[in-house]
């Protein structure tokens, strides 16, 4: 099992570029599932979950080549109404071929999804969306059945803005003629992003000054061609690394609007931000004196729930009591108990964790529990001193392209380690 290796501290210097957004990609290459013409995209990042996606297209009746960045999707054969369980297990995103195979066959058979260990994140939300449009759901022996006679066009208000869900129900609504609303929609850039990529299929679809969205269905859609968004999460992850390492780090090809209240928290904590077009320079000027800005997790536009345990590390190394309040998430805190054994001084009480940082951190053994707490490791790490060793990186590379060769271009002592290989 791989692990990585690295050796702190260090100051992180030069220039980035991001890949493009996860988890933009992961939708918008499911929906391809509600064509059988040929779809192409670009700027999609060499990640896990993606070839996990890959795997669940092709067993659902596609065919798809990868190469240099870019997916192309085309049809192999009768689109299947039901995926494996090994499969579904490896990546919480699966479920997401509900909507699409709903929309197709009028019936979908999904096993309850697995993915990080977060929390619950129930998949009601989805459910209830799809039954408003005259699905009936149920469960048999952990997997969740779905079948509808006739699908009809509904208005729906989802009791919290779920991005799943607003993916999950949009994506069906696209092949049921009529006017479909959905209410407290998800406004996250990859939700819009599926819908440029949707729109290019020749999906009328449109977000109004309320925030709703509304989808006028149609009987069936073209080919698709589109460029997936920057990654903000990977995006933020550099600026946070930057900023922990008090490091000058220029990072390109990214939206800077997407990270617009983490730019500002680190203004607000005496870091010099500049943005620009299609980039982020972040640097720390010496004899500044820092300060921690707490934060509370919140839909899009307001803190991200991916960027809190990054977060974290950065806050362990800024003089000064804060604290992180995560609404999103229950279980999101598995990475505090690693970053004490590197140091830290955290203390969790329920959805509240209080860090009282500014004390040196130490490299240490620590395992990574899911996939943005592990890349918080990895930020100690490089901040710490001595040499780090941080098991189970499998769950960063879920999400991270090349994440050791890019900081490695910023300077940082990062190897790639097996043991079992040697």
């Amino acid at each position: 099992m791989d692990r990585f290796i690295i050796k702190g501290p260090v100051r992180l210097k030069g220039e980035v570029e991001i890949s493009g957004s996860k988890n933009a990609s992961l939708p918008i290459l499911m929906a391809t599932l509600l064509t059988d013409e040929p779809c192409v995209l670009t700027r999609v990042p060499d990640l896990r979950d993606v070839r996990t996606t890959f795997k669940l297209l092709t067993e659902l009746g596609k065919n798809v080549s990868y190469d240099g960045n870019m997916a192309v999707v085309t049809n192999a054969g009768p689109l299947k109404g039901s995926v494996s369980y090994d499969l579904v297990k490896q990546m919480r995103a699966s479920f997401w071929v509900a909507g699409p195979l709903l929309a197709r066959l009028k019936h979908a058979q999904i096993p309850l999804p697995g993915g990080c260990a977060i929390g619950v994140r129930p998949v009601d939300i989805h459910l209830k969306g799809f039954e408003k449009l005259g699905a009936v759901c149920t469960t048999l022996k952990g997997d969740i059945l779905i079948k509808a006679g006739e699908l009809k066009p509904a208005k729906i208000v989802l009791r919290f803005p779920s991005v799943g869900a607003t993916i999950n129900i949009m994506m069906c609504a696209v092949l049921i003629p009529g006017q479909t609303i959905i209410e407290n929609a998800a406004k996250e850039p990859e939700v819009d992003d599926l819908i440029a990529a949707l729109k290019s299929m020749g999906a009328d679809i449109t977000v109004d000054a309320q925030g709703r969205v509304i989808i006028e269905g149609k009987a069936a859609l073209g080919p698709m061609k589109h460029a997936v968004v920057a990654d903000r999460i990977e995006t933020g992850t550099f600026v946070i690394a930057a900023a922990a390492t008090r490091g000058d780090v220029i990072i390109k090809n990214c939206v800077p609007s997407h990270n617009e209240i983490l730019v500002e928290n680190l203004v607000e904590s005496g870091f010099e931000v500049v943005t620009g077009d299609g980039r982020i320079h972040i640097k720390y000027k010496e004899g500044v004196q820092l300060k921690p800005v707490g934060i509370r997790t919140m839909p899009y536009p307001g803190f991200a729930t991916d960027l809190q345990a990054p977060y974290m590390s950065l806050l362990c190394t800024l003089p000064g009591a804060s604290d992180i309040t995560e609404d999103i998430f229950e279980n999101r805190y598995m990475h505090a108990p690693e970053l004490v054994r590197m140091g830290a001084d955290i203390t969790i009480e329920k959805t509240m964790a209080k860090i009282k940082g500014g004390a040196p951190l130490s490299g240490a053994k620590v395992m990574a529990s899911d996939l943005r707490g592990g890349v918080a490791l990895v930020i100690a790490a490089l901040c710490a001193g001595g040499e780090s060793s941080i098991d189970r990186v499998y769950h960063i590379d879920r999400g991270y392209e090349n994440i050791e060769q890019k900081f490695a271009g910023l300077g940082a002592v990062i190897k790639r380690f097996n043991p079992e290989k040697q």
